[in-house]
Order: structure tokens, then sequence, then C-alpha cells
């Protein structure tokens, strides 16, 4: 049976390549009602991206928070992301990858690719994101062993 979620606290980070695209994200997901804690960086200056990707996962503390990674390509935030404890960060470059992403992985980090994905195309997938919910059952089982 789905484990269904209500997304309370979302944190949010960028380097700098995804810097403008996080501050789309985060109007959006403060418009549908949920709180953002923006971890940075605060303008598009050149930064590390596996700075802001460690900050955010050690935020993430229990089932109740969620995470948004924005860089270049996706791939080295949810590569840095996927080093912690408890964090499970999925690329997500589509409505489907999204939402198997919730469903299967019970992902609690998504990372987006901002020079790979379109505006439009980044907000559905942060819209999926947060309605889908972790189908659990054979999927938990396959998720108690990573």
């Amino acid at each position: 049976m789905p484990t269904k979620i209500k997304i309370k606290k979302m944190y949010i980070a960028s380097d700098h390549a995804g810097y403008n695209l996080k501050n789309i994200i985060k109007k959006y997901v403060i418009k549908k009602g949920i709180k953002v804690i923006d971890i940075g960086p605060n303008n598009d200056k050149r930064v590390d991206y596996p700075d802001f990707a460690h900050l955010l996962s050690k935020k993430i503390k229990n089932k109740d928070h969620y995470g948004i990674l924005v860089c270049g390509s996706g791939t080295g935030m949810s590569i840095t992301a996927n080093r912690h404890k408890n964090i499970r960060a999925a690329l997500c470059y589509d409505i489907k990858s999204t939402k198997l992403s919730r469903q299967h992985n019970n992902a609690n980090v998504m990372s987006i690719g901002s020079r790979l994905t379109k505006k439009n195309v980044a907000l559905r997938c942060v819209s999926m994101f947060i309605k889908t919910s972790f189908d659990g059952g054979r999927h938990n089982l396959r998720i108690k062993k990573i």
C-alpha cells in the first residue's frame, strides 16, 4: 500500500549553474504551501557543487524532510548527496523518472540538471516529486538492502 506523504519542509540548494533555476523552483514550492529552506548559494558566482550537496544532505534528518538539488547536469549533486546515510537522491530528468524515483525508490532528494532540463519540465518534475507517494511493499524490501 502506498505511503501517503505530506511534505512540510523542503531544503533546496544549487551551485552557480543551477542558481537561477533553484530560485524559480523555490518560488514554485513556496506557492504549494511548503516551507522552503534555501541552503545557498546566494548568487551565481562560481562555487563547488559538493559543498552545497553535503550541506543539504546533512539537513535531511527525518522522514518529513525532503530536498532539491540543482546543478548543471544534476549528476554531481546526486552522486554527492548519495554518500550520506539515509539519503536517496534521484536524478530527475522527466516526469516518469521523477514519479518512479518516489514510487519505487522512496527518493527523499531530487537532483535536476539546469543545463539539460527546461524550466517548465523542471517544475512539472518538482510537482510530481511533491505529490507522489512511495508504493512500499516489494519496493520497501529493496530499499532496506541499500
